[in-house]
């Protein structure tokens, strides 16, 4: 069976570069009603309709909503964070310095570096288990 290939003047019309029309474009809706200008968000909901609109669900968090109730909760929390942020950042440093030694070939350093690691780990465990009616 021999395949037949299209002969030049069949071929697409994209070759030649001429374009099909495009349609015309009109911004906005088919309907002018609904292309007037619009201050609100939410056109169709009148600002006094509020409670009783049923496509109002959710008006937003209420009275108090992001303010501390527990205040000193709060300080003795942040000041504990505060605390075991500073000794990670201190066993990160620590883990560098001491894997740094091991590879020079001092490892009495790097033993002494170990136990500063298991050290503060103890610390912030100790912090942890300081208050666990916080968690």
């Amino acid at each position: 069976m021999r395949r037949c290939r299209p002969r030049r003047r069949e071929q697409a019309h994209m070759s030649d570069g001429a374009l099909p029309p495009r349609p015309d474009y009109r911004p906005g809706s088919a309907q002018p009603r609904l292309n007037r200008p619009v201050r609100e968000r939410y056109p169709q909901i009148r600002p006094t309709s509020g409670y009783g609109d049923p496509r109002i669900r959710h008006t937003g968090p209420g009275p108090g909503a992001g303010s501390e109730q527990e205040p000193e909760r709060s300080s003795k929390l942040n000041a504990r964070l505060a605390l075991a942020l500073t000794v990670v950042i201190g066993q990160l440093w620590a883990l560098t310095v001491t894997v740094n030694e091991w590879m020079e070939g001092n490892t009495g350093t790097a033993w002494w570096g170990a136990g500063f690691l298991i050290l503060s780990f103890l610390v912030v465990l100790g912090l942890w288990l300081l208050d666990p009616k916080d968690r």
